[in-house]
């Protein structure tokens, strides 16, 4: 008798004493967590418990919400089913976040590598062999040493590398800087990302090559993951997705819709106890939406938050995305309005971490998702922009 109590108890049946006699009563299991923790959970807008806690709750849709002061609150409205485990997991960002710079000699055309962990930028306020262009990783520096992290790879005794346009290689290992001469002609060069490049490669005659190259082997490692999938998916995918970005886990997709169509079901029967948030599985051509390969779930990015169309003129050598993937997998960083926010992948809970100055949309996510690198002079004229951090812990 007493193991057949403790299984059914701890699959959330309860004694209900409430209809004329001892009964069980089925209930769910909501696991309530935030980072960081020890945050107050409400239910309906009454104080349940703390975060990092299993509540017991009857069968329907709650009004979940999880504050902690200093911080913005998150809600969501979560469905609760018999023996069934659903999850509250908030990530509560500062409403006053720790603005510091990162640099302090003028910052021009930051652009961030594909493993997202080191930015390569140009200075020219210093002197001729000072000025060029520098290398900053934030993979592994200490926040104490960060003002000097930057590792300087090209100089201004070659070509005027203060003023030239940078890009990487989809690999990482070089960077492409493009500077304009006279009569607006190019010359291009590619530049080791990992030390100081005493001359420069110049590539302006074959970088046609070069970007073939490159583009081959992004196409083969695209291929070679989307293969990865069981086939229903790669269908899926290859007749409806324009893939933007993967997230950094590659458990989710951010994509442009191709066509107008309905998503067919990939995970039959449907999982419990995962979002329940409400999904959207008509798609509309040219519209963009974010995909959960693990749970098969499909969410509409707001057109009133990314207002903005792919197109071959906006994949210019400098441009940023207004909108790209926090580190976490959970979340997105995008720029509106000219301010900062971070929304959940499923369009709950945006917030505005940032509403002053900055340059463009020169936004970029530390690797730990601990900061959010920005661009900006803090709207002094009289000095060159900077790189600073915004601290969301």
């Amino acid at each position: 008798m007493g193991t057949f109590i403790m299984v059914v108890y701890g699959k959330g049946y309860r004694f209900d004493l409430g209809r004329g006699k001892p009964q069980f009563s089925g209930t769910g299991l909501l696991v309530a967590t935030s980072n960081p923790n020890g945050a107050q959970v409400f239910i309906n807008g009454n104080l349940t418990t703390a975060t990092d806690n299993t509540i017991n709750l009857s069968p329907g849709t709650y009004t979940v919400k999880i504050f902690k002061e200093g911080y913005f609150s998150w809600e969501k409205n979560i469905k609760i089913q018999k023996e069934v485990v659903a999850k509250a997991e908030a990530l509560l960002l500062p409403t006053a976040p720790k603005l510091e710079n990162i640099t302090a000699s003028g910052v021009e055309n930051p652009s961030l590598d594909p493993s997202k962990t080191r930015i390569a930028y140009t200075v020219s306020s210093q002197s001729v062999r000072k000025n060029g262009v520098y290398v900053l990783d934030m993979s592994n520096r200490p926040i104490l040493t960060l003002q000097s992290a930057s590792v300087q790879i090209a100089d201004n005794t070659t070509d005027l590398f203060s003023q030239a346009l940078l890009s990487w290689s989809p690999d990482g290992t070089s960077i492409v800087a493009t500077i304009s001469g006279n009569l607006n002609l190019p010359t291009t060069y590619i530049l080791k990302a990992n030390g100081f490049n005493e001359f420069p490669q110049n590539v302006t005659a074959t970088l046609p090559s070069f970007q073939s190259d490159w583009q081959n082997e992004q196409e083969e490692k695209e291929k070679s993951r989307i293969q990865a999938l069981k086939a229903p998916l790669q269908k899926m995918i290859s007749q409806n997705f324009k893939i933007i970005a993967w997230s950094p886990d590659e458990t989710k997709i951010l994509y442009e819709a191709s066509v107008s169509a309905t998503l067919p079901l990939i995970i039959k029967p449907r999982l419990i106890g995962f979002d329940s948030t409400p999904e959207e599985r008509s798609i509309k051509e040219s519209s963009i939406y974010a995909y959960d390969i693990l749970e098969d779930k499909n969410y509409k990015i707001l057109d009133s938050i990314l207002n903005f169309q792919l197109s071959p003129a906006r994949g210019g050598i400098n441009f940023q995305l207004p909108l790209s993937w926090f580190p976490d997998s959970k979340h997105f960083v995008y720029v509106n309005d000219k301010k900062i926010n971070i929304i959940e992948y499923d369009g709950t809970n945006s917030t505005t971490i940032y509403a002053g100055p900055f340059v463009d949309n020169y936004v970029f996510s530390w690797p730990n998702g601990s900061k959010i690198v920005i661009l900006t002079n803090l709207n002094n004229t009289n000095i060159e922009p900077n790189l600073y951090t915004i601290g969301l812990k």
